[in-house]
């Protein structure tokens, strides 16, 4: 059992390049999805990424050419991979290490464009003041 030491080129467990794969939760973390590897991992084993079609765990290596498709809020993005880095790159560089379908672009603008019209976040009522809080302590029967 002759086995080599592993170089820094090529990882410990396989025989590929390190450019050729990387894990999943470090390449959604370098391109930018997730702010941390850890954000990225948790995403990735609660289902909300799947690697063409199917569920994953962060383990996994990641390949040029596989589809993704990233589930963060009510917005859902379709990607095809075309580079690997397992360093965290500046957002112009991350951006060319995917693409994005153009029927996900369409469906993030559709639902982008819903929520717009729904308006913003409700506000919840403020809390009573003190003429509105007497009339409710009044109405329930307590006495202060």
């Amino acid at each position: 059992m002759d086995s080599e030491p592993a170089s820094p080129e090529t990882e410990p467990t396989g025989g590929a390049p390190a450019a050729d794969r990387v894990r999943i939760d470090k390449w959604l973390w370098a391109a930018r999805f997730f702010k941390t590897r850890a954000l990225a991992a948790q995403a990735v084993s609660g289902g909300k990424v799947q690697v063409n079609g199917a569920r994953i765990k962060s383990s996994r290596d990641l390949h040029p050419g596989d589809s993704l498709s990233i589930r963060r809020g009510p917005y859902e993005h379709v990607i095809v991979v075309r580079g690997l880095t397992k360093r965290r790159v500046p957002a112009v560089e991350a951006a060319q290490l995917y693409e994005e379908t153009a029927e996900s672009r369409a469906a993030r603008e559709r639902v982008a464009a819903e929520r717009r019209a729904q308006g913003g976040v409700a506000t919840p009522a403020p809390r009573p003041d003190k003429r509105q809080r007497r009339r409710l302590f009044r109405v329930i029967g307590r006495n202060r």
